[in-house]
């Protein structure tokens, strides 16, 4: 609010970033409950260990083609996915040198040493937290789960004659749209998509920018994103004119970002075709693309169901019912899709075999 009233508006992109990381008063940087039944939303990681279990057989393959090397999570939620993965790495013989975390919410990191201390004990010692980016060069995994959609995006309209640039300034004390003239960058964006005047959506600059600052740290090794999003055709299809911005409040999803501002969540849907760009210009390589279904599936998910013992009813029916949420189509298994970009890998990746769609970006 303060920095509306000094300056008279704000990009949406910097009213999001406020909203969700102002230290002690954002989203994620405020102690609020916000993953699992009793947040506002749920993961894979969180409410699925299975998906835990098989992401780590992906991730096993990418540290023995580098010879060791390290794990930086960006983000880790509750540090259930870490928990996961470094039990299930422990078992494949397959453990990181050291498992970085990289967070802004101090919440956040006090639950995730809880949580890896109780579910993986024995690799708790190799489990360090950075405030920032290594800053030397990085070889082994960088993972983002549901990373990239809480990163501020920019949004427009489309005028009868121009691109509008939407913003947000305060009307009666309360927050409130505006529009101007869109920048450079991204009316450049916009004019070749073709879109309907009225047409509004976003565009994630800020996700790009952290993937070039990945390429600059990478020396050797995968970047793994998985989160909800599309190709640059479909992100700006001619039915989704009301762009992708959703917001999370105790489990109920809508999509106004200006009420409820520091207690819910704001997301936006992933340009994958973006991301692999933004990787591509930076120097990196375009290792896979595909739904998260195809990935699990590649990755073994169904062969750690079958490994499972059928006598015992209820365990062996939960993992038949975690493979469901996880990869059937109207579920998780279509809208997550994973890419992977990296740096000095000699062999394929595994866990794209089953489907490359990389020619759809």
């Amino acid at each position: 609010m303060r920095e509306i009233q000094t300056v008279g508006s704000i990009p949406f992109s910097r009213f999001m970033e406020l909203a969700l990381y102002t230290p002690g008063l954002g989203y994620y940087a405020a102690g609020k409950q916000k993953l699992g039944a009793a947040g506002d939303f749920i993961t894979a990681p969180e409410s699925f260990p299975l998906f835990g279990r098989c992401l780590a057989n992906a991730v096993a393959e990418v540290l023995r083609q580098v010879s060791g090397g390290d794990i930086l999570e960006v983000g880790a939620g509750s540090g259930k996915l870490a928990a996961a993965l470094l039990q299930r790495l422990t078992t494949l013989d397959a453990l990181p040198q050291t498992y970085y975390i990289l967070d802004v919410s101090a919440d956040l990191r006090t639950r995730q040493a809880e949580t890896i201390k109780a579910l993986a004990p024995c690799a708790f010692e190799r489990v360090r937290w950075l405030e920032r980016l290594p800053d030397r060069k990085f070889r082994g995994l960088v993972l983002g789960n549901e990373l990239l959609d809480a990163m501020p995006v920019e949004r427009f309209r489309l005028a009868a004659d121009d691109v509008r640039e939407l913003g947000v300034t305060l009307s009666n004390d309360h927050v409130a749209w505006t529009e101007r003239a869109a920048s450079a960058a991204i009316t450049e964006r916009v004019a070749p998509l073709g879109l309907a005047p009225g047409y509004v959506s976003e565009i994630g600059f800020a996700g790009e920018a952290w993937v070039r600052s990945i390429a600059d740290m990478l020396d050797t090794g995968v970047v793994l994103l998985i989160d909800y999003g599309f190709p640059r055709a479909e992100f700006y299809h001619r039915d989704r004119s009301s762009g992708t911005l959703m917001c999370h409040y105790r489990h109920r999803a809508h999509s106004d970002p200006l009420v409820l501002v520091g207690l819910q969540d704001i997301t936006a849907h992933v340009d994958f075709t973006a991301i692999a760009a933004a990787g591509i210009e930076a120097g990196l390589d375009l290792l896979g693309y595909t739904s998260q279904a195809a990935f699990l599936i590649a990755s073994g998910i169904e062969q750690i169901v079958t490994a499972s013992d059928p006598t015992a009813a209820r365990a062996h029916l939960a993992l038949t019912e975690q493979v469901k949420k996880l990869t059937l189509p109207h579920e998780m298994g279509e809208l997550y899709k994973v890419i992977a970009l990296g740096r000095g890998m000699t062999e394929p990746l595994n866990a794209f075999a089953l489907q490359d769609r990389r020619s759809r970006l």
